[in-house]
């Protein structure tokens, strides 16, 4: 009979250490690829207002933009449910103003284990336009709203390219401040009732840093 060599601790201690490393740098990787995306979304939001003839920021005001750190458990994936034959409805705006959508859609997701719901609308304005039809647009108000966020809320959009199934990605990472969160005389939608959030949703843009321009 052939002699069974004993296998010592320290042999299987190894491959576990080599598994654990290759784990951890496995999600140190997706973590650095996550916030690489955010950092670069945030550049190009940046870019926008000074390409945007009607921004109210200019170069100098760039350093005041705040934003929470990257995270990713407000990245998410929702349940789309179809809004159906929806009938345009007036969404007030800051200005006073009434602004026309239809329903699109509803959103069903968790945020630290908790159900959420928001509802998806589209302008009727922008329908109109070939380059923004397919243009979605998610405003909304959390617990943060007021605080360390713009009170008016904050909005996401997305495009219906990004359903998928009855399934799309939602990250809060890339909420935005309206225009009105830096400056008057715009008509910026107030987000309606239905998408007013009970959790607090650290992610995104903060309040701006600089004094509101008149």
């Amino acid at each position: 009979m052939k002699n069974i060599r004993k296998i010592k601790k320290s042999e299987l201690v190894k491959p576990i250490k080599y598994l654990l490393i290759c784990l951890i740098s496995f999600n140190a990787f997706g973590q650095s690829d996550f916030e690489k995306e955010i950092a670069e979304h945030r550049e190009s939001y940046k870019a926008d207002f000074l390409s945007n003839s009607h921004s109210p920021l200019g170069k100098e005001d760039m350093e005041l933009l705040d934003f929470y750190e990257p995270d990713s458990d407000f990245k998410v994936t929702c349940t789309f449910k179809p809004g159906g034959k929806s009938m345009p409805f007036e969404i007030p705006t800051s200005s006073g103003k009434m602004k026309t959508y239809t329903r699109f859609g509803q959103l069903k997701f968790k945020i630290r284990d908790k159900k959420q719901t928001l509802t998806v609308y589209r302008s009727i304005d922008l329908m109109k336009n070939p380059i923004y039809k397919d243009y979605l647009f998610i405003p909304f108000k959390d617990a943060t709203s007021g605080n360390s966020t713009y009170g008016g809320g904050r909005y996401l959009d997305l495009r219906m390219g990004d359903i998928s199934g009855d399934e799309i990605i939602l990250d809060f990472n890339k909420a935005y401040n309206p225009y009105c969160a830096f400056s008057a005389g715009y008509s910026c939608p107030i987000p309606p009732e239905e998408n007013h959030l009970k959790v607090a949703i650290a992610a995104g843009e903060k309040n701006f840093k600089g004094a509101i321009k008149e």
